[in-house]
């Protein structure tokens, strides 16, 4: 029988052990500050670029805008954000941070030293992270097409 069906050959397997790993690392740093990771990460698309369609920020996210619009939602009754119907057309729903929002990213300002310090290992280093960034988004590229 062929090892192709055990889980440690599994690269989808060590890249959801990853990432689930790593978000918990996050969990009691944003939670310091009443946040979520899917939160934090809707914040930091928004300190990009502030003022954005829904669907860009679903985009941005390789998620679906059925699963970011109750986030949104949330976010706007805690006071993160606001969203108004575009002026171009009204059917388009526009994110934009609140000064509760754009505070958020002095007070998370020493989380990704953080947790970037959790993540270094022997192979991770400072010098292999842009490397491992490449490989990461080659994946993610290959897949999103």
């Amino acid at each position: 029988m062929e090892d192709k069906f055990k889980l440690d050959n599994q690269l989808c397997f060590r890249l959801y052990s990853a990432s689930r790993l790593l978000t918990r690392v996050y969990t009691p740093l944003l939670a310091e500050q009443g946040l979520t990771y899917p939160r934090y990460l809707v914040l930091m698309v928004l300190w990009e670029k502030d003022a954005m369609p829904v669907n860009d920020i679903a985009k941005r996210l390789y998620l679906e805008t059925n699963t970011v619009t109750p986030l949104l939602k949330r976010m706007e009754n805690e006071g993160l954000v606001t969203r108004y119907k575009g002026a171009d057309d009204g059917r388009q729903m526009i994110v934009r941070l609140t000064p509760k929002g754009y505070s958020m990213r002095e007070r998370l300002a020493s989380v990704p030293d953080k947790v970037g310090a959790a993540a270094l290992c022997e192979s991770v280093t400072t010098e292999t992270v842009p490397a491992l960034f490449k490989t990461l988004d080659d994946i993610i590229g290959k897949l999103k097409s």
